[in-house]
C-alpha cells in the first residue's frame, strides 16, 4: 500500500499535463533544472568557504563625486510659532 508503482507516476504525469498543458511543461522543466543548477552551485560555493573570484567585485578607486561637498537641501527648513490660545474676557 505504501509503495509507488509506475502507475502512480503515470497518473501524476497525466495530472500535470491536464493542469499545465503540454506546451508549458518543457518550459517548467527547464526552469526547474536551471534553479537546481544555481542552487547546487551556491551550495558548493558555501561549502568551499570562499566565493569564486569572478563573483567578487573588484575594489574601485574613489571617484571625484566622493570629494564634492554635500548639496544644500532643496527646501529651506521652516520654523513654527506657537498658536495663541483664545482668552476669555468677562
Amino acid at each position: 500500500m505504501g509503495e509507488f508503482s509506475p502507475w502512480h507516476l503515470a497518473i501524476v504525469a497525466l495530472v500535470f499535463v491536464v493542469l499545465f498543458g503540454a506546451r508549458k511543461l518543457p518550459d517548467a522543466a527547464r526552469g526547474i533544472g536551471q534553479s537546481l543548477r544555481i542552487f547546487k552551485a551556491e551550495m558548493k560555493a558555501g561549502v568551499d568557504g570562499e566565493p569564486k573570484p569572478a563573483d567578487t567585485p573588484a575594489p574601485q578607486a574613489p571617484t571625484a563625486s566622493a570629494e564634492l561637498p554635500q548639496a544644500a537641501p532643496a527646501v529651506a527648513p521652516t520654523t513654527t510659532t506657537p498658536v495663541q490660545q483664545p482668552t476669555t474676557t468677562s
